[in-house]
């Protein structure tokens, strides 16, 4: 099952029919297209617009989760309204499935949130603003545990925006991990299990990481990948009879 992925395209007004042309000769590459968020730049209706024409129509069906800069004007639900008019399967706490030549596909999206990472996170403790905070980001986790729980197909993977790892963040500077991803992310990826765990956000990280449980994570923030995607091959060995 060949799985092509990118985040943090930040496409503008200005931006029309930038990937296009790449994104036309999918269909000889890949499966299925995942977009990791911050497919805007501001998050307003004209840049979703954009959004929603640059990526409507391709050969292979597209799932995205949308990013911070996607809910940077409070229209997060009118930008994501737009994209799935034009087609593209928007995730928020919640699952789909695709059937591709290589097999059943299963995604579970959510955009996630940060607080950091083991010995270095933030805590549900004190004023009412930090417990907020937290919160948000351990709803974003139990959301991904239930959409990731609910799926039954050949392949899965979780969709975040924000990363599950601090291994795909190394280039950024240390200060920012806790507003870069959380490992409470994490703990839903390995326990429920998924094949490959693809995020963005992180425009300085490095792509590879890997979970404490093993998993694959891929950084692919279009900074990052440096090209109009990434392809990744993934397929689940048949169960063994004992």
């Amino acid at each position: 099952m060949r799985i092509a992925a990118v985040g943090d395209v930040h496409l503008g007004e200005d931006s029309r029919g930038l990937l296009r042309p790449a994104l036309d000769r999918l269909a000889g590459h890949a499966d299925v297209l995942l977009l990791a968020g911050d497919l805007t730049r501001h998050g307003s209706l004209a840049e979703a617009q954009v959004a929603a024409e640059e990526f409507a129509g391709l050969p292979v069906p597209v799932a995205a989760v949308l990013g911070n800069h996607d809910h940077h004007s409070d229209r997060q639900d009118v930008v994501a309204a737009l994209l799935a008019e034009a087609g593209i399967t928007v995730l928020e706490g919640d699952a789909a499935t695709f059937d591709l030549p290589g097999g059943t596909l299963g995604v579970a999206g959510v955009k996630g949130f940060g607080g950091g990472f083991a010995g270095k996170c933030a805590s549900h403790f004190g004023e009412r603003e930090m417990k907020d905070f937290v919160e948000h980001t351990m709803d974003s986790a139990a959301r991904l545990r239930e959409a990731l729980v609910s799926l039954r197909t050949d392949v899965v993977v979780a969709l975040t925006h924000y990363s599950p790892i601090p291994g795909t963040l190394h280039g950024e500077p240390p200060e920012i991990h806790p507003f870069l991803g959380s490992y409470l992310l994490c703990e839903p990826i390995d326990e429920v299990g998924a094949d490959l765990a693809l995020h963005g956000h992180a425009h300085f990280g490095t792509e590879q990481g890997v979970t404490p449980g093993g998993v694959r994570v891929r950084n692919v923030a279009q900074p990052v990948l440096r090209s109009a995607y990434a392809i990744y091959s993934v397929a689940r060995e048949p169960a063994t009879l004992s």
